[in-house]
């Protein structure tokens, strides 16, 4: 029986990378499944798939001699064992639209990832993460505990061996600092009609402008709040029949979709960072 890997590469543009790549492929009796790259005019992205010889290679034996190689190239690099699932801490506070929605995909197997715990700064969706047998941590957050509840979080992430967190309409700024620790494994789910209608009832304010398009943004969590390298984007349109009420239904579809997008492409390994943007497999 094989085993599937994936590894994931970036690296300054010159010839022989592909080559080098494949080659050491091929000299450990791999096959690959699926490739992808993109070149730009200074740096390379890939990411490939393949499976180990019938007579096994471990994750281990494949990471130590492709040292050399990244090194030789200047490559920072990922590689991973593809049956092994990310595991995922989700944050909420009371919009429980997203949760369900990522509950639903993992456990329909639909969500290429492990939710090993719901953390929230309010009580109101344990009943969620009950149904599903998910842990559910309440940890709440006042301007006075914010410090000690994000240490908590921490501890959390620690204790669970957490990949990555999912803010999952999780209705509190993160610090700086916590922001820093959490870089590029933290996914935020907003909507698009930022910085037009920030602040109260954005969905209201659409509608007094007379909107077209409602949209949601999933992207990485920095400490620029909402301004973090983006993964996916969802719009669906509207006409000027949608009230609010229509607009917030229609605004949920689009953070339910692009938020599971970004978490599942994540966990795939499919998304590698470009300084403020994302080159991303999908």
């Amino acid at each position: 029986m094989t085993s599937e890997f994936v590894l994931t590469l970036s690296c300054p543009e010159r010839p022989g990378i592909l080559h080098a790549v494949t080659s050491f492929l091929l000299g450990h009796g791999c096959d690959i499944t699926e490739h992808q790259q993109f070149d730009d005019a200074e740096s390379v992205f890939l990411r490939t798939s393949f499976s180990g010889p019938a007579d096994g290679v471990t994750l281990d034996e494949l990471r130590d001699t492709f040292v050399p190689v990244a090194a030789d190239f200047g490559m920072e690099w990922q590689l991973r064992d593809a049956a092994v699932k990310p595991r995922v801490l989700v944050m909420v506070s009371k919009f429980d639209h997203c949760l369900a929605d990522l509950l639903y995909r993992w456990r329909s197997n639909a969500l290429d990832a492990e939710i090993v715990l719901v953390v929230s700064n309010h009580p109101d969706l344990e009943h969620l993460a009950a149904a599903e047998g998910v842990p559910f941590q309440h940890v709440p957050v006042t301007a006075a505990t914010k410090p000690e509840a994000e240490a908590r979080l921490l501890e959390l992430v620690e204790e669970h061996d957490i990949d990555l967190v999912v803010l999952a309409r999780y209705m509190q700024v993160l610090s700086d600092d916590l922001c820093k620790q959490l870089e590029g494994r933290a996914i935020n789910i907003h909507h698009s009609f930022l910085p037009s209608f920030a602040g109260a009832k954005p969905y209201h304010q659409a509608h007094r402008r007379g909107v077209k398009l409602v949209g949601a943004t999933a992207h990485y969590v920095t400490a620029d709040l909402d301004e973090g390298p983006i993964i996916e984007q969802e719009i669906i349109r509207v006409d000027h029949r949608a009230g609010p009420e229509r607009l917030v239904t229609v605004g949920r579809d689009a953070e339910r979709l692009a938020l599971a997008r970004a978490v599942n492409w994540h966990c795939q390994g499919r998304i590698l960072l470009q300084g403020n943007r994302t080159v991303v497999f999908s």
